[in-house]
């Protein structure tokens, strides 16, 4: 008789490491329960600095393949590392609307982009002492047209055995259509894929985490449908977190933080895992 079906390992990926100590401390806590295998640290943020990388490096070390990757920050209300990197808001990246219609009508300067995204991998290098495992983009700006160009170039200069995150579903048409920002993404996605692929780069199967956070959200709900379909290797993009006053003064993105990160905290989360034949070990 044949045993039965080995469970689907998934990549789970707390995105926003280093925006705040609240952010830092959810993910470290879900990683130390097992609840992540993946997070994205921000190299631009208040909240990286040695101690909050050395706190991320012991709890990876006690949590089996959980992978650590750069998370590539180029719009407000952050700053570049690079010294003439433009287009500028002051003395700041454009906010998100802007640098993507910027890229849309091809209004960027891939070179500019490319730099950063160097630095930003220098950063990562400095503090974690190797390269990323992998490289996604605050946002999804890795997706957007001309920043691409750049992002994959520097990854595939300074991280080739790294991957990328494209942000596509393996979903129905049907489906497809009722989610906008999901949609959205398919579409950048499948240029960045071909891309990458052109330059040898791996990149994750599918793509899920995406919804809107500006409304009130059931996320139990939402994790089901996450993980609906999703293959082996996909991944689900999370955002847990605890509110802080750098949060608040940072980022939009605030108690739908703590939300996510009791439920994922959760025994129905393991039921939810368990019962989909799911694993992130």
């Amino acid at each position: 008789m044949n045993g039965a079906a080995p469970p689907r390992r998934i990549w789970l990926c707390a995105d926003d490491y280093g925006l705040s100590d609240g952010v830092n401390r959810a993910i470290l806590e879900l990683i130390k329960l097992g609840r992540l295998n993946a997070t994205s640290v921000m190299m631009v943020t208040p909240a990286i600095g040695r101690d909050a990388a050395a706190g991320l490096q012991a709890a990876v070390a006690n949590s089996p393949r959980c992978a650590i990757g750069l998370h590539v920050t180029l719009t407000a209300p952050f700053r570049p590392l690079t010294l003439h990197f433009r287009p500028l808001d002051g003395d700041m990246f454009l906010p998100f609307a802007k640098l993507l219609r910027r890229g849309l009508t091809r209004r960027l300067d891939a070179e500019l982009v490319h730099a950063e995204v160097l630095a930003q991998l220098e950063a990562f290098g400095e503090l974690f002492g190797r390269a990323p495992d992998f490289v996604d983009g605050h946002q999804h700006v890795q997706l957007f047209p001309q920043v691409r160009d750049g992002v994959l170039r520097a990854v595939k200069e300074r991280a080739p055995e790294a991957w990328v995150r494209q942000g596509g579903r393996n979903a129905p048409l049907s489906r497809r259509l009722v989610a906008p920002k999901a949609l959205v993404l398919d579409m950048l996605s499948a240029q960045f894929r071909r891309k990458a692929a052109k330059l040898g780069l791996r990149f994750n199967p599918a793509f899920a985490g995406a919804y809107d956070f500006t409304r009130e959200n059931d996320f139990a709900a939402l994790m089901r449908g996450f993980l609906d379909g999703l293959p082996a290797d996909g991944l689900v993009m999370c955002h847990p977190g605890f509110v802080d006053e750098t949060l608040r003064s940072l980022d939009p993105l605030t108690t739908q933080r703590e939300t996510e990160h009791a439920y994922l905290a959760s025994d129905d989360f393991a039921a939810l895992l368990a019962l989909n034949k799911v694993t992130l070990a």
